[in-house]
């Protein structure tokens, strides 16, 4: 009898360690190097490694706002066009690591090279691992791309003087655009100043902040609005003086 309940208890001892996956860890070292082992594959157009590091039961939403299964994911994975170079390294990595779950985060820098034109972009992605049927892979996935502010453009500043103006929201809700110190401004009512940087003409951008600001001209080529575009919609400010 003792013999018969020492063997339940190993049994059951080995059943637990399966389950909890505590006898095959994994450490953040791994979970990188497996990462990086995707990012290297994705200028080849090489799907192994996709295949191998995401269940078949995984979502991944990506940058572009795209929620994809594995085979769809994969199939997204093709080699880079002609003239077309570039590399994508893992970096700013950091993890949570509790049994058959494990929760890795870092930061992609991206550098691509297209005839001969430097490019470079980053990324953060979040994944979540877990250890099902010997093996630790990728159920959930989730990136996006930082922002960054685009190049300022040569203009010429004396146009600026066709910008200043009140622009109205609606009533009672104002913003005022003017020249200080050869660059241009707009400060809502009761908000601060911030500086308008030229994308190019009639284009502005807030540095740090996503959209533009663009200045309308009517029939006559003079300015009678203020277009604050977000996220390719608008919202029109009118010029009233």
């Amino acid at each position: 009898m003792k013999i018969m309940m020492r063997s339940v208890i190993v049994v059951l001892a080995g059943l637990t360690a399966c389950i909890s996956g505590q006898h095959s860890p994994i450490t953040q070292g791994e979970l990188i190097r497996n990462t990086q082992q995707l990012f290297d594959s994705v200028a080849a157009g090489d799907q192994a490694p996709w295949k191998k590091y995401f269940a078949d039961d995984s979502i991944y939403f990506d940058e572009k706002g795209r929620s994809m299964d594995k085979t769809f994911l994969v199939n997204d994975v093709t080699p880079l066009p002609k003239g077309y170079s570039g590399s994508i390294k893992v970096v700013n990595a950091k993890s949570r690591i509790m049994g058959t779950t494990a929760i890795l985060t870092y930061d992609l820098n991206e550098t691509e090279t297209i005839f001969g034109q430097s490019m470079t972009a980053r990324y953060h992605g979040t994944d979540t691992w877990m250890y099902r049927g010997g093996n630790w892979q990728i159920v959930a996935g989730q990136m996006f791309r930082y922002y960054e502010d685009p190049a300022p453009g040569e203009v010429d500043k004396k146009t600026y003087r066709e910008y200043v103006g009140t622009y109205e929201l609606a009533p009672g809700v104002d913003q005022t655009v003017f020249v200080e110190d050869d660059d241009l401004y707009a400060q809502r009512t009761g908000g601060d100043k911030v500086v308008l940087l030229p994308e190019s003409a009639d284009i502005f951008f807030r540095k740090g902040i996503e959209g533009r600001r663009l200045f309308r001209r009517g029939d006559r080529g003079k300015v009678d609005a203020m277009i604050d575009r977000r996220n390719n919609e608008d919202v029109l400010w009118k010029k009233i003086k």
